[in-house]
């Protein structure tokens, strides 16, 4: 396989990290992180800037996945791919896949032509956030086990229930939301999705921080009145779809791991070859030398697979996509906890504390290896697959 980029690409990913190292370094994300209402204001804080998502806009990375027609630029994952990989390296805080891509590519592959037109353009241009609504109590990662009830009334729907964990939920302008019309509560047929605008009357939004420091939001509907046109789709097909997205969200958080992996090893290998111990550079002592090529052997691991599910994300075959995208989400989560747990051992204990660089890298690897399904998930995932032989 030729991993070599091409020009365009190489283009890109010299202006993001250029963008990344000088525009959004790591002390931009504390300071963003540790924001707190003002007297004056006692709505959440941000955690990112809305001016610098309209930039992002404005130099086309939030439409990459999206087809022309609407403004984007017709890319392809591998592209996103690339743009995470170097924001993830300074934990760059806009949610550029959980407000735009992945709702936004909800709306791609389930509504219609009319709702491309209203939604997409605005999300592109950074101008309005969407947050992908799709987990509940006890779903864990079956996406079709929902629980959320949208039932048919004169003039349209009535929604009901609890979504939980919409990521950078707390800042956005509405909400894809999926949710039962039919069927048992696990079956696969009877889902559909609804865009709801975060003012509708019956919505509450409980906003909450995440254990890396971002923020979330969990939403209550209480008799909800949609319209007939805020469902995207056909009633009750949207699972596959839904599918489709959380795998490309996968492929996503791979992507944003990897760059995370290896600025952590940049910041370890610096480290061990300043800090001194009886006199000498920790980093000439054999067994630290180990340690340090472990981690970059599982992050160059990270990386191949990250590409293969990136390529597969998009894969029409629901089996080679499954597979691609299981097989990069399983390396991230076991050479993604090795490289940051080595790095807190190498620093000692000072790298689990808040004022290194390390321990929030840590943090942040925890949670992308839950977003989109866990370890045990798609191993589970992979294992079922046809052609699997343990």
């Amino acid at each position: 396989m030729d991993f070599d980029l091409s020009d365009d690409q190489r283009l890109l990913v010299d202006t993001v990290a250029s963008f990344a190292r000088k525009d959004s370094p790591l002390s931009r994300f504390r300071t963003l992180r540790d924001e707190e209402p003002s007297n004056a204001d006692a709505r959440t804080p941000l955690g990112f800037s809305r001016e610098t998502l309209k930039k992002m806009g404005d130099l086309g990375w939030l439409g990459l996945p999206f087809p022309e027609s609407v403004g984007g630029l017709g890319g392809k994952c591998i592209d996103v791919a690339l743009v995470l990989e170097q924001l993830g390296a300074t934990l760059v805080p806009e949610p550029v896949v959980s407000g735009v891509i992945l709702p936004g590519l909800a709306v791609l592959h389930a509504g219609s032509a009319a709702q491309h037109e209203a939604l997409l353009p605005p999300l592109i241009a950074g101008e309005k956030l969407l947050g992908l609504a799709y987990a509940e109590t006890e779903s864990r990662h079956d996406l079709g086990r929902v629980t959320t009830r949208a039932t048919r009334t004169a003039s349209g729907y009535e929604l009901s229930g609890e979504k939980r964990f919409i990521l950078d939920g707390h800042a956005a302008d509405g909400f894809v939301v999926s949710a039962r019309t039919s069927g048992a509560e696990a079956d696969r047929d009877g889902v559909s999705l609804f865009v709801v605008d975060k003012s509708a009357p019956g919505l509450t939004v409980r906003p909450v921080r995440m254990f890396d420091g971002r923020r979330a939001a969990m939403l209550s509907f209480a008799g909800v009145k949609l319209a007939e046109e805020a469902r995207l789709g056909a009633e009750g097909k949207a699972l596959p779809a839904l599918e489709k997205v959380i795998d490309y969200g996968a492929a996503c958080a791979c992507a944003e791991g990897v760059g995370l992996m290896n600025a952590v090893l940049g910041i370890t290998r610096d480290y061990i070859s300043q800090r001194e111990q009886f006199g000498v550079k920790i980093g000439s002592f054999q067994a630290l030398q180990h340690k340090a090529v472990d981690m970059f052997v599982e992050t160059e691991l990270a990386k191949s697979t990250m590409i293969l599910g990136a390529l597969a994300a998009e894969d029409e075959d629901d089996e080679t996509r499954a597979r691609g995208v299981s097989a990069a989400k399983v390396q991230l989560s076991i050479g993604g906890r090795l490289v940051v747990q080595q790095a807190i051992q190498l620093h000692g204990g000072i790298g689990i504390t808040d004022e290194a660089d390390v321990g929030l890298y840590f943090k942040r690897m925890h949670v992308l290896q839950a977003l989109f399904g866990d370890e045990d998930h798609h191993l589970a995932r992979f294992a079922s697959l046809p052609g699997f032989a343990a």
